[in-house]
């Protein structure tokens, strides 16, 4: 019996790349909430200076590299607040074996993170 996983499962497999990237970086974790919809996932320390990270999982055929610009913009004026930089992760995920098949818990996982994406005021 194949078990689909969940939205909020399928977050918290995004959540584990994106954490396990930024440690590998060097960042440093201040808090990290894996709620969903509640940004950002992650507020990390790096080089002294602050980062927040918004984290979301994107199910195939959507390029995980393409993100919602009004509710980065909204969190990075909060991020300004605290004089602090912010990042959007976007974590393809898609059944490994077949993209079209759903993503369950018994099957591979295909993951496709490109990495932190900075976000900036639009000039």
């Amino acid at each position: 019996m194949m078990k689909k996983l969940n939205e909020q499962e399928l977050h918290n497999t995004a959540m584990e790349v994106v954490g396990k990237a930024l440690e590998k970086e060097g960042f440093e974790f201040m808090t990290v909430n894996s709620q969903l919809k509640k940004d950002p996932q992650f507020v990390c320390l790096k080089d002294k200076k602050l980062h927040f990270v918004i984290v979301r999982a994107v199910k195939y055929p959507i390029n995980p590299i393409d993100y919602d610009g009004v509710l980065m913009e909204k969190v990075r004026a909060h991020a300004e607040k605290f004089e602090a930089r912010t990042y959007y992760a976007g974590v393809g995920l898609a059944h490994g074996l077949d993209y079209n098949l759903p993503i369950s818990k018994d099957a591979p996982m295909a993951i496709n993170y490109q990495g932190l994406q900075e976000i900036t005021i639009n000039e």
